[in-house]
């Protein structure tokens, strides 16, 4: 795709490609069907892969997805539309007027910043990108500008806030060390230092060692997968780790609850007691786990964990909250394949989710040799206690 192409995209005869690719349908008879209509052969093949691009965008964009632009990388590496609005209405809180988006991509964040009411410039480096981001920036009806350029060299007077997404691939294969991002992390450090009210998107497994004291390190999951990590600076840093769930449905949080979603917070550095196992089993959200939230989030379950490397809770009573699934417990038995397998076909369980951490064994590797049958169903977590592998059998609350 070039800049050429997106401009020819948004032409009249652009327009009308895109209007009659969004029908669907088998893209061979689909382009021929168009072709004979009419339409330019060029941009029948442009409108195919947009309308494919914004079916796959819908999932983490919502309806804007239906008028916005994608190259293919930018559609894979969008913001989710949850998240983006969550973090605008963050800065747009804090006070901040003029926010400099530094890595637009395709402008998801840059939307989200522009309907919070900021006055928002995004940068992008690579040029159709950039004519993208411009281009879904006209097409939703806001005010932004977009400036290509690499994000060192842009001009940051004026600006009281920033956004900075730096590219975390490398000749297609992601990238975990923060020195290697693009723009590194040095450039990351320089700049929150010269606009304190900076907030950095990392890649959810980076090391907490390289998070800055001071800073606050947030993970987000919605739905129970963690989709972005961030590093928040300055007067933006509120509490050391924290872990925000969306959509939230409130409830109990050691941080309190928002609008933007569950949230639990703590210093990321306290150690969960280890217990016996009780009565029913916690099994934490993503980001609690990745936040080093687990022992906060034991606090407000009365629990304890089963063994000190790994991430299950478990405890004597029953604390429904959005930080972890519970289970109740129904037997605990020393792991090994014929032993489960017996108790499973004595209970006439036929259909079982596998869960497992602190173990190789796979549920693919698992399910076949159970030769599940029979009408019941349960929950069966492979785990270890004191480095013994256990199973245990439990049921969904």
């Amino acid at each position: 795709m070039e800049v050429s192409d997106v401009s020819a995209l948004r032409s009249p005869a652009g327009v009308a490609a895109l209007e009659a690719a969004a029908v669907g349908g088998d893209p061979l008879a689909l382009a021929t069907r168009l072709r004979a209509a009419g339409h330019d052969p060029h941009l029948v093949s442009l409108a195919l892969t947009q309308q494919r691009l914004r079916r796959s965008a819908a999932a983490k964009l919502g309806p804007d997805s239906a008028a916005m632009f994608f190259t293919a990388d930018a559609a894979e590496q969008a913001t989710r539309r949850s998240v983006s609005a969550r973090r605008a209405a963050r800065l747009a809180g804090s006070g901040a007027r003029r926010v400099v988006d530094l890595g637009c991509g395709a402008g998801a964040d840059l939307i989200a910043l522009a309907r919070a009411g900021l006055d928002v410039t995004g940068v992008e480096r690579d040029p159709v990108t950039a004519a993208v981001a411009a281009a879904n920036v006209d097409a939703l009806g806001l005010s932004a500008r977009v400036i290509c350029a690499e994000a060192a060299s842009v001009d940051l007077s004026g600006y009281d806030a920033a956004f900075c997404d730096p590219a975390r691939r490398a000749g297609g294969r992601r990238v975990f060390d923060p020195d290697a991002y693009s723009p590194p992390w040095s450039f990351v450090l320089a700049l929150a230092e010269r606009i304190p009210r900076t907030v950095v998107k990392v890649a959810p497994g980076i090391d907490h060692s390289r998070v800055p004291v001071g800073a606050e390190a947030e993970w987000v999951s919605e739905r129970g997968d963690v989709v972005e990590a961030a590093i928040w600076f300055g007067p933006l840093a509120r509490v050391p780790r924290r872990a925000t769930l969306l959509p939230g449905a409130g409830g109990a949080s050691a941080g309190g609850a928002s609008a933007g979603g569950a949230e639990l917070t703590g210093s990321g550095e306290r150690e969960a007691a280890c217990g016996e196992i009780g009565r029913f089993l916690y099994d934490p959200d993503g980001a609690v786990v990745r936040a080093h939230l687990v022992a906060e989030l034991a606090d407000l379950v009365g629990g304890r964990l089963v063994d000190p490397s790994i991430a299950y809770l478990t405890g004597d009573e029953l604390r429904a909250m959005p930080f972890a699934r519970a289970y109740a417990i129904e037997a605990v038995l020393p792991f090994g394949v014929k032993r489960l397998r017996a108790e499973l076909a004595r209970r006439g369980v036929g259909r079982a989710e596998i869960k497992k951490r602190g173990t190789a064994v796979t549920p693919e590797q698992l399910r076949p040799q159970l030769r599940l049958s029979g009408p019941n169903a349960i929950t069966i977590v492979l785990t270890r206690v004191a480095g013994a592998p256990i199973a245990v059998l439990c049921q969904p609350v």
